[in-house]
């Protein structure tokens, strides 16, 4: 069946753009192009989910734990360190928009070290990340003690980040939502667009549910843009790669800080209701046909364990619930705006902590939509960078 002649979508035949992808990269662009007098239509299939699923930490410092499992990257995840600080101004600057709270909250954030190893590793991160200008100082023992008294006896050390912070993802995601249907966006969820065709400058967009015809493609769908990528032909090397989270039960203000390891996964921090959520990069696992992230034991108790070795006073508290998510990975860079192959189809691939990076990937790839130079040129992230040779970030397996 030829495109023109095809079925076409009951509610949304043709529409001026489209947006795959209904996280928080997709939503923001639908939302910052209907804002701007664009026709939107925002498909999701809602398969990972991986904003729904995330944790909420808002990311600045260069992550030990892609540095260990990824030393190759070095060059790459520098490259895009100056995205981290313009990226939580770009979340206060959503939080400002919206009437409802988000808990955007910026105490800084703590990488801690447990022995002098960890502490000098720390020491030559945090010389370098200033000269590649962020607001990063290292502490000792007894600065530790003044700056986060909550921490166990074991912590020697640790690397503040002034900028870093963390948002309630279920409320963010809430607020953004609303924006996109304030603006006009039509969302179509549990859609899948299972191919791509290209006549002239029309793209058509084939789903269970019938053809959609648009002049402008952007693909926002994380790990899943690798496969509609390669249905224009171009290679896009994305991986779903499956986390764990827990949180625990309510508790007394702890932990005002994003805390982080210098050598082991975890993260950690407190929402304004007192929930204790903890994540951080360990391995869930994908089961079945339909690929669903499934938690692993191994991870919940380990995950638990070192964090209550971190923060003592957590030790007590029951865990409420425990669930898995999915991590899109690519080469440590985010993947944004269009390829030479089409100048009408746009990548919004946020790269490393891609929560973090959402909203302003979100803005840099509507301004280059509407044919406004970014404020961040773009010409690093590009998606045709995978032409040739290339790494990609390695996932943690144990």
């Amino acid at each position: 069946m030829s495109q023109r002649a095809a079925i076409s979508h009951k509610t949304v035949p043709e529409i001026e753009i489209v947006v795959i992808g209904g996280g928080v990269v997709g939503s923001c662009l639908a939302t910052f192009l209907a804002e701007e007098g664009m026709e939107v239509a925002c498909i999701d299939d809602q398969h990972h989910s991986g904003s729904t699923t995330n944790a909420g930490s808002l990311h600045v410092q260069m992550q030990s734990r892609n540095i260990r499992l990824s030393p190759q990257l070095m060059p790459q995840l520098e490259k895009a360190l100056p995205l981290y600080p313009r990226a939580v101004s770009a979340w206060k600057e959503l939080a400002a928009r919206t009437d409802l709270d988000i808990e955007l909250t910026i105490n800084g954030g703590l990488m801690v070290a447990e022995t002098d190893d960890q502490f000098n590793f720390l020491s030559e991160k945090c010389a370098r990340e200033l000269e590649l200008g962020l607001r990063v100082e290292m502490l000792d023992r007894i600065q530790v003690e003044r700056t986060a008294p909550y921490l166990g006896k074991s912590i020697v050390g640790a690397e503040l980040c002034a900028d870093e912070g963390k948002v309630n993802p279920l409320l963010a995601n809430t607020a953004i939502k609303k924006l996109a249907v304030e603006a006009g966006v039509h969302f179509l969820k549990r859609l899948r667009v299972d191919a791509i065709n290209i006549d002239d400058d029309q793209i058509y967009l084939e789903t269970l549910q019938g053809q959609i015809r648009t002049s402008k493609l952007a693909i926002a769908a994380g790990a899943g843009a690798g496969r509609l990528a390669d249905q224009i032909g171009i290679h896009v090397p994305t991986l779903a790669e499956p986390l764990h989270m827990n949180v625990t039960e309510p508790a007394a203000s702890i932990i005002p800080h994003l805390l982080q390891h210098a050598e082991k996964s975890i993260t950690m921090k407190q929402l304004a209701a007192g929930n204790v959520v903890i994540g951080g990069g360990w391995p869930a696992k994908l089961s079945g046909p339909e690929e669903y992230p499934t938690v692993r034991m191994k991870s919940l108790v380990g995950n638990l364990q070192l964090a209550g070795a971190i923060v003592p006073a957590i030790e007590s508290l029951q865990l409420i619930r425990t669930w898995a998510g999915v991590n899109s990975i690519t080469d440590g860079r985010s993947i944004l705006g269009s390829s030479k192959t089409n100048s009408n189809i746009f990548f919004a691939l946020p790269g490393d902590a891609g929560y973090t990076l959402g909203p302003l990937c979100a803005r840099l790839v509507a301004d280059t939509i509407q044919n406004r130079i970014p404020e961040i040129s773009l010409s690093d992230y590009s998606p045709d960078r995978f032409s040739g040779n290339y790494h990609r970030m390695d996932r943690e397996e144990n």
